[in-house]
């Protein structure tokens, strides 16, 4: 059944299936009777407004489609959905700014929901100097950047690994969102050229705390490991499909290199 048009009962028990949930499993987090959920998937009985959001809240459904659950049963959308050019983001943009330059000479970015480039600060190009420049004109997609045959890919030293921990987050991403975007960019990126033939390599080494993401560059191999934040109380669907990746030197060479970079572009 095609979503736009699908009754908010049907969509609903996409979501709980989605989720793995049974109906008692989440009518006993929702604290309501597995009854009522029951006639609410079954369209015997319309939910208020003020139970979509509580059930789509127990089944963390994304703000965008929070939205898409309360048109389908009526109701007025009530989460923004502003650019991030739009006044009333200013301080999250001011904040988005401060963390990147603060990560400075290490590189870092933001990312919209579909893994689009929205920020950067001055030590990506260090990362990206390999890339063919087609690669490079925006908007810049971040996950076609780092697989494709013609981006980063000939240069990660543990393409097999990365590529795995990446698409892995692909498919994670498109479990809890259902978007057609991502699947769709899940399936680009997994068929480019000579990827399949590559081992996924996903054995750790014993002295490694995370996936590494070890890079080639001119000024010599590079490894880093990562972290994402998003913001945690975003009520604006925009800020809510954000995320900043900031990478840290794996060893001291790394740093050196880095620093020794920044110097030379200063």
């Amino acid at each position: 059944m095609n979503h736009a048009t699908a009754p908010v009962g049907h969509l609903l028990r996409v979501w709980r299936e989605r989720r793995h949930l049974s109906q008692l499993a989440l009518a006993t987090e929702a604290e309501v009777s597995q009854k009522h959920l029951s006639f609410i998937e079954s369209g015997r009985s319309a939910p208020s407004r003020d139970m979509v959001l509580h059930l789509a809240e127990r089944l963390d459904v994304p703000l965008r489609e929070r939205n898409a659950l309360l048109l389908a049963a009526g109701f007025a959308p009530v989460f923004r959905d502003r650019p991030l050019g739009d006044p009333a983001l200013e301080r999250a943009r001011a904040a988005i700014e401060v963390i990147l330059k603060a990560h400075e000479p290490y590189p870092a970015l933001a990312v919209d929901r579909h893994w689009n480039l929205v920020a950067a600060n001055a030590a990506i190009p260090a990362l990206t100097a390999g890339a063919d420049p087609a690669l490079l004109k925006p908007p810049v997609n971040v996950m076609r950047l780092a697989l494709h045959p013609r981006g980063l890919a000939p240069l990660i030293v543990n393409l097999g690994q990365w590529r795995a921990h990446l698409l892995d987050r692909l498919r994670r991403q498109h479990r809890l969102t259902l978007d057609p975007a991502i699947a769709a960019l899940l399936q680009e990126v997994s068929a480019f050229p000579g990827a399949r033939d590559l081992p996924e390599d996903s054995g750790h080494h014993q002295d490694e705390i995370a996936v590494p993401f070890k890079l080639r560059s001119q000024a010599g191999t590079m490894s880093f490991i990562s972290t994402v934040t998003v913001f945690g109380t975003a009520v604006d669907i925009t800020l809510s499909e954000l995320s900043l990746e900031a990478f840290y030197p794996a060893d001291a060479a790394t740093a050196a290199i880095l620093r020794r970079v920044a110097g030379e572009t200063e």
